[in-house]
């Protein structure tokens, strides 16, 4: 797999959903957009990490502890992919984010507390250090070469590797599901 870009940590804990995407801009069920008002708040900071042309095009992002945390808003993840995002690393996430993450395509990593710190201590070092991130082996390699794994659904990866979702799943049974339905209909 290609590595991912990373871009400069944005470590901090329980980053909650109306942080990743403010409620006021949650009057859609547009995706496509919403990667405009990604931390919408937080980036009229020159200083923020997101808004420092040297991270433009990473497709990683490195949080801190309990990321996605507070409603449970679908928009968190789109917004964070419509970004560019493919993957967010942190130690932990909150389950319903975990959940909207995987469900609509975007790799939530939980890695434990050692490597993350090592990982943000050679992001610091180089911030166009790069990460690889194995889906089917579930392993992160770090830019020191040293690799960690997480852990991931099954169902869930397997969607992500297929590139689909729940419901492109069930689509792909539809001529056994026809066929059934013939048989027994």
């Amino acid at each position: 797999m290609t590595p991912f870009t990373t871009l400069r940590p944005l470590v901090r804990d329980d980053v909650d959903t109306d942080q990743i995407i403010p409620a006021r801009f949650l009057k859609t069920t547009e995706k496509a957009g919403l990667g405009a008002v990604l931390f919408a708040d937080w980036r009229a900071d020159p200083e923020f990490p997101l808004t420092r042309p040297q991270h433009a095009g990473a497709q990683v992002l490195l949080a801190g502890a309990n990321f996605g945390c507070g409603s449970s808003r679908e928009h968190a993840p789109w917004a964070l992919m419509d970004f560019g995002f493919r993957a967010v690393i942190a130690t932990s996430f909150a389950d319903i984010f975990r959940n909207n993450a995987l469900g609509n395509g975007l790799l939530p990593v939980a890695i434990d507390p050692a490597s993350h710190a090592r990982l943000r201590a050679l992001i610091e070092a180089d911030p166009a250090a790069e990460v690889g991130i194995d889906l089917a082996a579930r392993t992160l390699t770090l830019p020191d070469g040293s690799t960690t794994e997480f852990p991931v659904d099954s169902f869930a990866a397997q969607c992500l590797l297929r590139g689909t979702d729940k419901l492109g799943y069930l689509l792909g049974f539809a001529d056994r599901i026809a066929e059934f339905e013939a048989r027994h209909g």
